[in-house]
């Protein structure tokens, strides 16, 4: 069995058992990110093999206290499954979760295809249908979140689940560099940021996942998912805790987490 077919396999029965593995890049190393995501596409293809539906893509690492929190300095991309999505309003049991974190984060839709090698600014606004608030629910299978780049990488972006809020709009009608971003944990203010917190734009995401997905071989598509990245750090959430987050004309969006 080869290195990044074991490290797979271990990934796998990590979020099988719930109990999570040493940090793999005690093996491999922080360079090596090709392997990394050869790596997640191991896990990738036995999730569709198992009837998860790729619906989209999460970018990773975007804001500089998420990178200060673990260390990296570059951004990273992960699949969004159907499976990950929990309802807008509605729960989820912390028991199917790995050591849980949120963040909050603005996410589109597009309405176009962008898979030529040319991209720009432009080409990605263009392709964007709307824009929707969102929670992402991050989850490690690496014991402790002691990772780095390369643990992530491999660890689908540390995703777990997400949600999605229920007001979309065009980009025309709301500053997304300017947003507004508040987080709160049982109505408590846990986490503030703003749009220029991501990338300093969270188009600027797009088009740095955008050209990646071009590079790699697997362009984005008309009518994928795309959560852009965290507008503040990400916060570790327990059985009981019911987290919202409002976005400056966006809207909001909530969860909560059963015991």
């Amino acid at each position: 069995m080869s290195i990044k077919t074991n490290i797979a396999e271990r990934l796998w029965e990590a979020g099988v058992s719930g109990k999570p593995i040493a940090p793999i890049s005690e093996e491999i190393g922080v360079e090596d990110i090709t392997l990394a995501y050869q790596i997640q596409n191991l896990n990738t293809e036995r999730r569709i093999e198992n009837g998860s539906k790729i619906i989209g893509k999460k970018i990773g690492l975007t804001s500089e206290a998420i990178q200060q929190q673990v260390g990296v300095d570059q951004p990273d991309f992960g699949v969004l499954f159907h499976d990950m999505e929990v309802l807008n309003g509605l729960s989820i049991s912390a028991k199917n979760l790995m050591q849980p974190k949120v963040e909050a984060e603005i996410a589109f839709v597009l309405s176009h295809d962008l898979d030529h090698d040319k991209i720009t600014t432009i080409d990605v606004i263009n392709a964007i249908a709307y824009a929707v608030p969102a929670i992402e629910i991050l989850g490690s299978r690496i014991a402790d979140w002691k990772i780095k780049i390369t643990d992530t990488v491999a660890d689908n972006a540390s995703g777990s689940h997400f949600v999605i809020g229920h007001t979309p709009l065009p980009l025309s009608e709301f500053d997304m560099v300017n947003a507004q971003m508040t987080m709160k944990i049982n109505n408590t203010v846990v986490s503030e940021g703003t749009g220029s917190a991501c990338l300093g734009s969270p188009i600027n995401a797009v088009l740095w996942l955008a050209k990646k997905m071009v590079e790699v071989g697997t362009p984005l598509k008309k009518g994928d998912l795309i959560l852009s990245g965290a507008l503040g750090p990400m916060i570790p959430v327990n059985p009981d805790d019911y987290v919202e987050i409002e976005i400056s004309t966006l809207g909001s969006a909530s969860v909560y987490f059963t015991s």
